[in-house]
């Protein structure tokens, strides 16, 4: 949330920024991260589904902005001495739904009285894209982890894990914040737990090496893999090149065996 928020600054040229997740089992949001704010007015704030304008993204399902909080009359007023004290006007707010249900909300706002436009808010709701992302791909290593396998499946078990790992791999180049890039491949590191911590002198593979790799075990052409992960198939194979020679390999087949031996693969 943190990183979005100051991506959601940096992209849209907005000073503030906020926003928080909507409590589990409960239909309230919780304002828990503050970017650009001079007051700790609006920190903790809880916002019901259904008042304000955060509120009214939660219930909506939709982003939301109005142009002047105070005296709009698209939205209820519990919340206007918080926002008043910390100066804002022009508000906006993009929920993050997550698998058709709302999982936070990301707020951007003015201290001046005036329309944020069309570019503000397409590039606000791209940002929570990204968290939506981020979120889906964190909780799905999450389930494949905490699920139990039983001896019978664990063939099919494995196959689905490294179809998710796959997944996730190519899903990530195409997040253009770091920090949720970041936090995505970590998710993926649950997976192949051994993937980041192989020495340099072992294998040594590098990110783009790995997703490449991930590709190939899949069953995909080099073109196919390009597709996927936005490369050049000339890149692809150079990026497979590197892999081979790093582990000893002669064959993709054999890559592909020596990066599961060594961790790098599930």
């Amino acid at each position: 949330m943190r990183a979005a928020l100051l991506r959601l600054r940096r992209a849209t040229g907005l000073p503030v920024a906020f926003g928080g997740l909507v409590e589990p089992g409960r239909p309230r949001l919780r304002i828990s991260e503050l970017s650009g704010t001079a007051t700790p007015a609006l920190r903790s704030l809880a916002v019901t589904s259904g008042n304000g304008l955060g509120g009214r993204a939660v219930a909506l399902s939709r982003p939301c902005a109005v142009t002047d909080y105070s005296v709009s009359r698209q939205i209820s007023h519990e919340y206007d001495v918080p926002v008043a004290t910390e100066g804002l006007r022009s508000v906006l707010a993009v929920p993050v739904v997550v698998r058709r249900r709302v999982r936070g909300v990301l707020y951007g706002a003015l201290r001046t009285a005036q329309p944020l436009g069309d570019r503000t808010l397409h590039t606000a709701v791209q940002v929570a894209r990204d968290v939506e992302q981020a979120l889906v791909a964190a909780e799905e290593a999450r389930v494949l982890l905490a699920a139990p396998v039983p001896a019978a499946e664990s063939g099919a078990a494995r196959e689905r894990t490294r179809e998710a790992h796959a997944a996730l791999r190519a899903l990530a180049p195409r997040i253009t914040d770091a920090a949720l890039r970041e936090e995505l491949l970590r998710a993926c590191g649950l997976l192949a737990p051994r993937e980041q911590d192989l020495p340099a002198g072992r294998a040594g593979l590098a990110p783009r090496e790995v997703d490449v790799l991930v590709q190939v075990a899949e069953g995909a052409t080099n073109a196919a893999a390009a597709a996927r992960l936005g490369l050049r198939p000339e890149t692809v194979k150079s990026y497979l090149r590197s892999a081979m020679r790093k582990l000893g390999a002669r064959t993709r087949g054999e890559a592909v065996a020596a990066a599961r031996r060594a961790g790098a693969l599930p």
